[in-house]
């Protein structure tokens, strides 16, 4: 019982109090009777203070409400629910033990509670890495009136939770969407007839049709020249490509572009499957990994996500030969294939250029890299001294190295996303509808 008491400030400020009286007794005799008096009723009031917060066991009760899981990136409410259950209002002060991660060493909230009332209130947390967040015990320390101590209760030791690629903005970016689709005038389906796999119907031949189309079978038994009609694909297979390699470490607002490209992956996927397409994925770095096929079924973006969720890393230099490969045997039908790397030189790209030409060959290839936000601030900041003005000179310099990067990449029919991290979903999405609504895929 003794581990959970706790002498409050006011105790020690009225036995500093006490003390003054003391030392004003050597001078003036008539206050010692004063002191003793005083000093007494401290020690009466501290007792009945621990009374009337040790007679009842359940003087408090609270509870943490946490989320399902954490989204990487976002803020997440965690919600408290104190109840007081002494005959008296109590002061209270709250400290939560929330993961390490947080780096939060002074939380403390203080709330008034009436007697037999609830309070109830949250607080956000913005995880910044994905993995398990192990929260603590939720202390609360009450207080009666007298406020000279104070009794600690202990809730929810050791409570886990998973921090997931970002989840909780998924609704809004498929509400965008369809903003997006109604600016571009919609997506007009037209009926196309082409080669691909989806079957559509057996018919008599005409002239014009493609002779190679004939069913053999089927004129045989009809006597009648026919021919097989197809359709263009319904379901487009789009596919993510995510580089964990080293230019994916660079961190902005605390997140590393792998992060934010694992948090666009998430939100495209979902707006994929809802488009009716069928999204799938993979991670690459000296070897590719990650692995998820293109599907559309109703588990599709749990996969995902667990795929994402498990991203681990040591940003190697990434492998694009080995992409290359793996990419030619294990995408067998052409699709929208989005690639999220970073190249910050025109030399870093030609390196690779090769096999990304290699890959845009049977794929529309999408190639997505990030401008830089520290540069961009000293960027048309009118300089004033001669560092600033050589800072604003090289920053301008590695801006049009970008745009040259672009042009190499177009020259190829090789498409870009060049953005700033934070917009990095809403431009992904945004160039995925484009796409859509030109059926150039």
């Amino acid at each position: 019982m003794l581990k959970n008491l706790y002498i409050n400030t006011r105790f020690f400020v009225a036995l500093i109090g006490v003390g003054i009286l003391y030392v004003l007794a050597f001078f003036f005799p008539v206050l010692m009777v004063v002191a003793h008096v005083v000093l007494l009723i401290c020690f009466l009031a501290a007792m009945v203070d621990y009374l009337l917060l040790f007679n009842q066991k359940e003087g408090v009760l609270a509870q943490r409400i946490l989320p399902e899981k954490l989204s990487n990136g976002d803020e997440n409410p965690v919600k408290i629910d104190v109840k007081n259950n002494y005959g008296f209002k109590i002061e209270t002060k709250i400290i939560d033990e929330i993961p390490f991660q947080f780096q939060k060493r002074d939380f403390l909230i203080r709330k008034q509670i009436e007697s037999g009332r609830n309070t109830y209130f949250q607080y956000t947390l913005e995880p910044k890495e994905r993995g398990e967040y192990n929260f603590g015990s939720l202390n609360i320390y009450a207080s009666s009136p007298i406020g000279f101590i104070s009794k600690r209760f202990r809730f929810q030791k050791d409570a886990n939770l998973a921090s997931y690629p970002s989840f909780v903005h998924l609704r809004k970016y498929e509400l965008m969407a369809l903003q997006s689709e109604f600016l571009m005038g919609g997506i007009k389906k037209i009926r196309k007839l082409g080669h691909t796999m989806e079957f559509e119907q057996i018919k008599e031949y005409v002239p014009g049709d493609d002779i190679r189309t004939i069913n053999w079978k089927a004129t045989s038994k009809t006597n009648r020249l026919m021919v097989n009609q197809f359709q263009d694909e319904k379901s487009q297979r789009i596919f993510m490509l995510i580089d964990t390699g080293r230019t994916m470490k660079m961190p902005f607002n605390g997140l590393s572009l792998l992060d934010y490209s694992i948090n666009a992956t998430m939100a495209l996927s979902h707006i994929i499957l809802k488009k009716g397409d069928r999204a799938g994925m993979m991670t690459f770095s000296k070897k590719t990994e990650n692995k998820i096929a293109a599907e559309n079924k109703s588990g599709q973006l749990k996969k995902i996500s667990e795929a994402l969720y498990n991203i681990n890393t040591n940003f190697f230099e990434s492998d694009f030969n080995r992409l290359y490969q793996d990419v030619k045997y294990s995408i067998n039908q052409r699709s929208l294939i989005l690639l999220f790397t970073n190249f910050e030189t025109l030399d870093g790209l030609n390196r690779q250029l090769k096999y990304l030409r290699g890959i845009a060959k049977n794929h529309l290839l999408v190639v997505v890299f990030f401008k830089n936000a520290e540069l961009h601030t000293l960027i048309n900041k009118n300089p004033e001294s001669m560092q600033e003005i050589y800072d604003e000179i090289i920053a301008e310099k590695f801006e049009f190295e970008k745009k040259l990067i672009i042009q190499e990449l177009r020259k190829y029919g090789i498409y870009t996303v060049y953005t700033l991290p934070e917009n990095l979903n809403i431009d992904v999405i945004n160039k995925y509808l484009e796409i859509k609504a030109r059926g150039i895929l």
